[in-house]
């Protein structure tokens, strides 16, 4: 299985979600998301201080083999996006959840927190899919 760290959040629809401190959370895709696409040559970010609602699509990974959409595991406004992917699109596949971030999202409704999955959890549900 690939590398799910078990501090994080997880959708069923492969993003993970950091929440900091200050109800920041950083969102990105998950490695098993990453091996699945195959090589990373484009990212479609969301725009800054865009309002967005949970399970909305937000963002598009493009691949070698594939575009896919990416959802946003909760609600909130963008308050950050990775611009280094512009130039490095694949560090979303050798890093994803460092450098390969996706865009921070200030939470609207931590509530939503409790439908996302554990790292235990998300193993088991990519192993059932």
């Amino acid at each position: 299985m690939s590398k799910t760290p078990e501090d994080l959040y997880y959708a069923a629809s492969h993003e993970w979600l950091k929440l900091g401190d200050d109800g920041v959370a950083t969102v990105g895709i998950s490695d098993f998301a990453q091996s699945e696409l195959g090589d990373v040559v484009y990212v479609e970010l969301p725009e800054n201080g865009s309002i967005i609602n949970a399970k909305e699509e937000v963002s598009v990974v493009e691949s070698v083999k594939t575009a896919s959409d990416i959802y946003s595991p909760v609600s909130g406004e963008i308050v950050a996006v990775n611009e280094g992917l512009d130039e490095s699109p694949e560090s979303v596949n050798s890093g994803p959840y460092d450098e390969g971030w996706l865009y921070k999202i200030k939470l609207s409704n931590d509530a939503e927190l409790d439908e996302l999955l554990s790292a235990e959890d998300y193993i088991e549900n990519c192993e059932n899919s």
